[in-house]
């Protein structure tokens, strides 16, 4: 492992080997911390740098380690230390125009689940830009695939929903998502809260798009009911509206068009529409619900 940092240095040069010492000076204080040793105060010549205040050649350098290093420590520090810089929009934009992009897309097919889940955090700051977001999109497909094989409500699949989250907003994606609608439903069943509020987000986003409305009621989840008890947790419930409201409004934006047949009995479909009495039902409970916004969902759910 030393001589693969002593060849990406030689090769990186010295603005690149500071990087390379910082990143690997950090590692040492997290194992030393990790094995119950004091971390030792700075070095006088190790002044702490800011993300925000790293300039283009900084930034390209940094680009750069992650593509000689294979030491994956310090590819999770170096995807850190952009996705930390990728919260400031300036930074967004010279990512983009020193093909960063693509280097950290590259990372999501690495066998190493801290190094993926780090460059999907990375992705996802550099996402909040609409230019940086035209390029992301080539490896939609890939983030879902993390998304379905990482380990349930892990770190890594959270931050594979995040990016989606992101990435669904706009409509302009959608089409790249829809494959993947079963393995959303699964984990808004099988999964945690935090795991259920994250794939909710995403869901509400595709529910939006009209042209996704028979893909998501054909779905199978004969579980959705439990979503709209009274004791629910509120950011679920009100997701899970907003996701059913969505539906409901598309519904009838087709005048009647859905044909009903082509629903099976534990589809979306179902549950919300052919056989809507338990779902009316709980509506009408939620009608008493303490939480304003929740009871003004349901209204938009009623009325339309």
């Amino acid at each position: 492992m030393g001589e693969r940092r002593g060849a990406a240095a030689a090769a990186l040069g010295a603005g690149a080997c500071y990087c390379l010492w910082r990143l690997a000076a950090g590692r040492r204080r997290g194992q030393r911390a990790a094995a119950g040793a004091a971390p030792g105060p700075p070095a006088e010549n190790s002044p702490p740098v800011s993300a925000h205040t790293m300039d283009a050649d900084a930034l390209q350098k940094l680009i750069h380690l992650l593509q000689a290093t294979d030491d994956p420590l310090i590819q999770e520090q170096a995807l850190i230390t952009l996705s930390n810089s990728a919260a400031f929009s300036v930074n967004q934009d010279i990512i983009r125009n020193l093909d960063g992009l693509s280097v950290i897309g590259g990372m999501l097919s690495d066998c190493i689940p801290k190094v993926k889940e780090k460059a999907l955090n990375a992705l996802n700051n550099l996402s909040m830009n609409i230019k940086n977001q035209e390029e992301i999109q080539v490896y939609i497909t890939q983030v879902c695939r993390n998304v379905e094989t990482a380990p349930l409500n892990s770190d890594l699949q959270l931050a594979g929903l995040r990016l989606l989250t992101n990435m669904s907003v706009t409509s302009d994606y959608h089409h790249k998502m829809i494959n993947s609608i079963p393995c959303f439903l699964h984990l808004l069943s099988e999964g945690t809260e935090r795991t259920q509020i994250q794939v909710l987000k995403v869901l509400v986003n595709l529910s939006a798009n009209p042209a996704l409305t028979r893909h998501l009621l054909r779905a199978q989840m004969p579980s959705l009911l439990l979503l709209f008890d009274t004791c629910i947790n509120r950011d679920i419930l009100l997701r899970a509206l907003a996701f059913a409201a969505n539906l409901k409004k598309n519904m009838n934006d087709e005048d009647g068009t859905m044909i009903q047949d082509q629903y099976s009995e534990d589809s979306i479909f179902f549950t919300l529409c052919r056989d809507s009495t338990p779902f009316a039902r709980k509506l009408a409970s939620l009608l008493h619900h303490p939480d304003t916004e929740v009871k003004e969902q349901v209204v938009r759910i009623l009325t339309q």
